[in-house]
């Protein structure tokens, strides 16, 4: 079987030599794989700012390395969701249409976007590992709840290159999208019930349609609509994920039964190679690779908050762009709350006879115009900064969204690496008002169950937080956020854009005042909307 290597994300691939014969059998699955080029030289260089301390590896517990080996534990993660969500499915359907009553808008709106983000900034990947719409799909796929089996359902198709090369933009592009279909129906409102049940059947049906058409977890690595949010902003998060103890090993191994697929263990369903590791980007803590590595050189380990987003060596243009359209549409969604914006819409909508808020044009364009503010700032901190000497004869970075780094790239990857807290924290504190305002309703809600719940409740108007604390908090956790992106952003500039600017001072203000810029621009609309939901 050939293996087939990549650089970062799915990049272009270059064939390795054919691996023995694999032990299993014959039954086992035989699939071409995509593996990040073995790093040999300079690899300590390259690795060692990421690695995690031996110290920090959570399977030395021989406790939890015996409950993450166990086949069904991600099972008995994703169960109880799984549970949840159908109900959501079902209630949205049958039960009561006042949204605050009814308990599948209630928990979607009210706690679970909230829960997604505490933690996805705090352990990065952690909602993947549990989440129903891909557990459900890969069920289907595996044709079991937890076994290994050596057979799957579908096609097993791989993702064309031309398309994976778009790595997390492809997914920011369904978020967008979600986002919009969401907006116009008013689903998160919440609006009526079984618009948010029909948005998370479609969620279903589109994750098994992908895991049926295409091999492994295709749909989570590319296509989710939250998997470009998890993975930048849980760069943030003490998670290092599943990476190998030695990398020489992994670098000798002739199996690579952490890819292909062992007798515990599958293929890595995200296509992410621990011996390339550096970060917890793509890592969706499935234990697969645990699982499967004969050698036992693949561990669970924890790394300090912001590791992922500080250390990379080599980073991601289609990263890095995703995080200025992502900041784009968390602007957008802070804008769409005030009276400006209502006019826009509103005048929009009556030239183009378009029937509600939010006109596809302005939605559009207000994101492209944030997106692209943000691109320029970072031109200009380039064009400002860069030594004239300066020449950017580098190797081709394999897997990014541009073939060869250019002097712009030199400084975007950097700052928008550098920008990932504050936005993340933006993102947050968007979720806010509906936790703070309507958390007790989800309680009404699970009373009306059983007849003692409607809206004449206390309990259904009563709010944890007044709009003014409300709106404390949310200058709080933007604060928060811009004081770790200021850190973040004074670690990365010294490491990589000193040496490529003409002053040093000048870099240093010029990155971290973009820093501030962001945060204060979060701040100010915050202010304006006044808590609004």
């Amino acid at each position: 079987m050939t293996i087939v290597e990549e650089g970062v994300g799915q990049g272009t691939a270059r064939a390795r030599e054919e691996a023995p014969a694999n032990p299993i059998g014959p039954d086992l699955i035989t699939q071409a794989v995509r593996l990040r080029a073995p790093y040999r030289k300079g690899a300590q260089d390259h690795f060692s700012p990421t690695d995690p301390s031996p110290g920090l590896e959570l399977t030395k517990n021989s406790h939890i390395a015996r409950l993450v080996r166990n086949r069904k534990f991600q099972f008995l993660l994703i169960l109880p969701n799984q549970i949840i969500f159908w109900m959501v499915i079902v209630l949205g359907v049958v039960g009561t249409v006042v949204p605050g009553l009814n308990f599948g808008t209630a928990i979607t709106w009210y706690l679970w976007f909230c829960l997604v983000f505490v933690m996805m900034t705090v352990v990065g990947r952690a909602w993947c590992v549990m989440c129903p719409f891909g557990g459900f799909a890969e069920w289907i796929q595996r044709k079991t709840f937890w076994q290994r089996t050596q057979k799957a359902l579908g096609l097993g198709k791989k993702l064309p290159q031309p398309i994976a090369r778009y790595g997390f933009l492809l997914s920011v592009g369904t978020f967008l999208l979600l986002t919009w279909i969401e907006e116009f129906f008013n689903i998160a409102g919440p609006g009526a019930p079984h618009d948010t049940s029909l948005m998370v059947l479609g969620i279903v049906a589109s994750a098994l349609i992908f895991f049926l058409l295409f091999e492994r977890r295709t749909f989570c690595r590319y296509f989710c609509p939250l998997t470009a949010l998890i993975g930048s902003v849980g760069a943030m998060g003490s998670a290092a994920g599943f990476r190998t103890k030695d990398r020489q090993v992994c670098i000798d191994c002739k199996t690579k039964d952490c890819m292909r697929g062992g007798e515990e263990g599958y293929g890595c369903p995200w296509y992410t190679w621990p011996g390339s590791a550096d970060s917890n980007l793509s890592c969706g803590l499935c234990s697969e690779c645990y699982k499967a590595c004969p050698s036992g050189n693949v561990g669970l380990f924890i790394q300090k908050p912001l590791t992922s987003v500080i250390a990379p060596v080599r980073r991601r243009v289609d990263v890095a762009i995703s995080i200025t359209l992502l900041w784009g549409l968390v602007l957008y969604q802070q804008f769409n709350a005030t009276n400006v914006y209502g006019t826009i819409d509103d005048w929009l909508n009556t030239k183009m006879h378009f029937p509600q808020y939010p006109n596809p044009v302005d939605y559009i364009g207000l994101i492209g115009l944030f997106t692209l503010a943000t691109l320029g700032l970072i031109w200009v901190i380039g064009r400002v900064n860069i030594r004239k000497d300066i020449s950017l004869q580098e190797p081709k970075t394999y897997g990014t969204l541009l073939s060869a780094k250019t002097k712009y790239t030199k400084y975007l990857l950097p700052i928008a690496y550098g920008l990932i807290p504050v936005v993340g924290a933006d993102y947050f504190a968007r979720q806010l008002p509906k936790l703070l305002k309507h958390l007790p309703r989800l309680f009404v809600s699970i009373g009306a169950w059983f007849g003692h719940g409607n809206t004449h409740y206390s309990l259904y108007s009563d709010h944890l937080l007044s709009v003014p604390q409300i709106v404390n908090v949310q200058v709080a956790v933007i604060a928060l956020g811009a004081l770790a992106s200021l850190w973040a952003m004074w670690k990365i500039t010294n490491r990589e854009l000193i040496s490529v600017s003409r002053n040093a001072l000048l870099v240093r203000v010029s990155t971290l005042a973009s820093v501030v810029l962001c945060g204060g621009i979060a701040i100010g609309l915050y202010i304006i909307m006044h808590g609004a939901s």
